[in-house]
């Protein structure tokens, strides 16, 4: 009788602390939201140490701020301590705005800030420069004009229908990029990048993931991986794309030089049939195919191939330590 009335009394705190539990949880979250007045192009400038930035293009006039505020360390706190910190934030939202300016989320109180997390969600004008930066977390910015700037140390970032330049930069997670009518610069430590419809030249890197992208102008390309695939087409100027361990694939005309190089992989290469260029490709171990026509300098067959497609023209360098070479 004594066990079971023991057992019961244990279940009843379970049950008790598991409600304080949801209590407090609930008690950790608040939100704050403003509109702002605005007469022109926007310069937006927003940093948190952790948290997800969403930024989207809205109404010509107005700058939209949704923040919503997570406090991690409620135990050590106190729920009182919690509410109030939550309730001063809400009172008094990290934003400053000086005429088209506008700056979020800098807390200068270390004490405030400690153990907050603020996620930002805004809708802007389209004519809106942007430079976003989160220490953890997500970022999408969509249909502003730009230029925009935006990082994270860790977490994905997209950015779509941005009409300038484009630089991103996260220390872990993958990069998305549409529809960018300017150039993109895009490196992570660790993750893939995917630039699909870039109007201007492209700057890739990651320290382990695959590249692809797509680009819609003449402008000089540099895609690096450590280790991964790359994949590139449409490109029409000059291009490096480079891997320590995968498979390249290129698509475009050469009307620049062109270098293809991996340390252990397969290189293919599409050129339309009118396209000519000057070509020297090598391969440690593995073959080189190819079905164009082409006026060989020296030897047939082997691991290299040295001649003129066309007239010749550009220098293409396509190279592996290990692995085959098609030319198509």
């Amino acid at each position: 009788m004594k066990l079971r009335i023991r057992h019961i009394s244990w279940f009843v705190f379970a049950v008790l602390l598991t409600t304080a539990n949801m209590l407090t949880a609930r008690g950790a979250e608040g939100s704050f939201e403003r509109n702002l007045k605005v007469t022109g192009p926007v310069d937006l400038d927003v940093t948190t140490g952790s948290g997800n930035i969403d930024i989207r293009a809205g109404e010509a006039t107005s700058v939209r701020v949704h923040g919503i505020i997570h406090i991690h360390d409620r135990w050590g706190m106190g729920r009182e301590g919690v509410e109030k910190k939550i309730r001063y934030l809400e009172d008094n939202p990290p934003i400053l705005q000086n005429g088209n300016l506008i700056r979020v989320g800098r807390i200068e109180d270390p004490e405030l800030r400690r153990h907050v997390s603020i996620n930002y969600e805004f809708e802007v004008p389209v004519e809106t420069r942007v430079h976003s930066e989160t220490g953890s977390g997500d970022q999408t910015v969509a249909g502003v004009r730009g230029p925009v700037k935006a990082s994270t140390g860790s977490g994905n970032l997209k950015v779509s229908g941005a009409g300038d330049e484009t630089r991103v930069d996260t220390g872990s997670g993958d990069i998305e990029i549409n529809s960018v009518k300017g150039a993109v610069f895009a490196e992570t430590g660790s993750g893939n990048i995917r630039a699909m419809a870039v109007a201007g030249a492209v700057r890739a890197h990651t320290g382990s993931g695959d590249v692809k992208f797509e680009q819609t102008s003449d402008d000089p390309v540099k895609a690096e991986t450590g280790s991964g695939n790359v994949e590139v087409s449409g490109v029409r100027g000059s291009l490096h794309a480079s891997t320590g361990s995968g498979n390249i694939t290129a698509q475009g005309e050469p009307r620049g030089d062109w270098k293809l190089d991996t340390g252990s992989g397969n290189v293919t290469m599409r050129v339309p049939s009118s396209a000519s260029f000057s070509l020297y490709a090598h391969t440690g171990s593995g073959s080189v195919n190819t079905n164009l026509p082409i006026t060989v300098t020296g030897k047939v067959g082997g691991h290299e191939l040295r001649g003129k497609v066309g007239t010749g023209g550009s220098l293409v360098e396509v190279g592996t330590g290990s692995g085959d070479i098609h030319i198509e």
